[in-house]
């Protein structure tokens, strides 16, 4: 297993670079890099929330399979 880095440590020096470089820049390229970095911590916080190792995903997937699905007719009067 790989041994990841802290996050803040990761993404802290490239968000400050990110800053100085759009402070003057026009609203559409900074909508559009802010827009990016939303698009990447979506796919951070999923990666952190499903499990990624493929034993731990199998057993995530078939436990979620062993539960009847909630839908129309499921304790409906």
């Amino acid at each position: 297993m790989h041994s990841a880095r802290p996050l803040l440590a990761v993404l802290l020096p490239g968000l400050t670079g990110l800053v100085l470089a759009l402070a003057d820049a026009p609203w559409g390229l900074a909508a559009v890099a802010f827009g990016c970095l939303v698009l990447a911590f979506v796919v951070i916080v999923i990666q952190s929330v499903f499990p990624q190792e493929s034993a731990h995903r199998l057993a995530w997937w078939r436990d979620r399979r062993r539960r009847p699905p909630r839908g129309r007719g499921q304790g409906a009067s």
